[in-house]
């Protein structure tokens, strides 16, 4: 007698992960990408730059410093950032739309090779701030319209008399994808100070109003142009800087930054030059 047998239908195949855009894993806009509140994570790219060389070195804020015959800036100097950002609160005033982050961003230029001084470094800025964040979801033009930031931003270099230089600002930053394009519009406000506390009352005039960024990535490979443009015809000044991921081994990243305009560092505001940069990159961030 053959017993019978019994088929059992294969398992269900498990439903595909959700792909997350890189805005959304940047700023944990869908509910797959959150993670919570106090974990450190990404903020903007945090790379080391060995070898960065610039075509017209600042030597005029360390003019009395420098004076002596052949001192002065080397033209290859090495850069360093470190970024990173905090959730503070998920759902602000109840509104599960709305979070709280901070950032902070320290950004170095030292004079490695320059041992005729002592291999200083030149210039750090510092740059903490504070972001509420509103996811949104609309179109425009063919772009999705993800979050619009609201952020105060305070930058400083740390220093003391003719080599201070510091602003605060407040800016409403709003982002944008479509496929693997991600573009940022960040409009400022400078919040005035008194004129004789002011280290650097014409900062605006180099640095304008705002920033356009747009990124695209593909695999794992990421490209970056970042544009400034005070926006005015007579005395127009203005900066762009790309850069370009891309893996080396594991997660590390190669990185190359090119800059060219105003306003590379805070010291360097008025300063027009062109950089450019090759190092690794641990973190991309936005």
């Amino acid at each position: 007698r053959r017993s019978a047998r019994v088929r059992l239908a294969p398992p269900a195949a498990a439903p595909a992960p959700e792909l997350l855009s890189a805005l959304s894993r940047h700023w944990e806009l869908d509910d797959a990408a959150k993670q919570g509140a106090f974990l450190f994570r990404p903020h903007r790219p945090t790379y080391f730059l060995p070898v960065k060389y610039s075509n017209r070195p600042n030597n005029m804020p360390f003019r009395t410093v420098l004076a002596q015959p052949g001192l002065g800036l080397d033209a290859v100097e090495t850069e360093l950032q470190l970024s990173f950002k905090i959730k503070a609160m998920e759902g602000v005033f109840g509104h599960d739309d709305l979070d709280l982050w901070f950032g902070y961003t320290s950004t170095s230029y030292w004079q490695a090779y320059n041992d005729t001084i002592s291999s200083p470094f030149r210039e750090t800025n510092y740059e903490p701030e504070a972001m509420l964040l509103l996811r949104t979801d609309y179109s425009l033009a063919g772009f999705r319209g993800r979050f619009v930031n609201f952020g105060l931003v305070h930058e400083s270099n740390g220093r003391g008399e003719t080599l201070s230089r510091s602003w605060n600002r407040v800016y409403a930053q709003f982002g944008f994808e479509r496929g693997n394009l991600a573009v940022l519009v960040r409009p400022w406000y400078r919040i005035p100070e008194k004129h004789r506390e002011d280290d650097n009352p014409d900062i605006e005039d180099y640095l304008g109003h705002g920033d356009l960024q747009l990124v695209y990535r593909n695999g794992r490979q990421t490209y970056s142009l970042l544009l400034r443009d005070n926006l005015r015809r007579d005395d127009n000044r203005g900066a762009f800087e790309l850069s370009w991921h891309f893996p080396l081994y594991g997660r590390l990243n190669g990185y190359v930054k090119v800059f060219s305009g105003y306003g590379e560092s805070l010291i360097d505001y008025d300063h027009i030059q062109q950089t450019v940069g090759f190092g690794i990159s641990l973190a991309e961030g936005i």
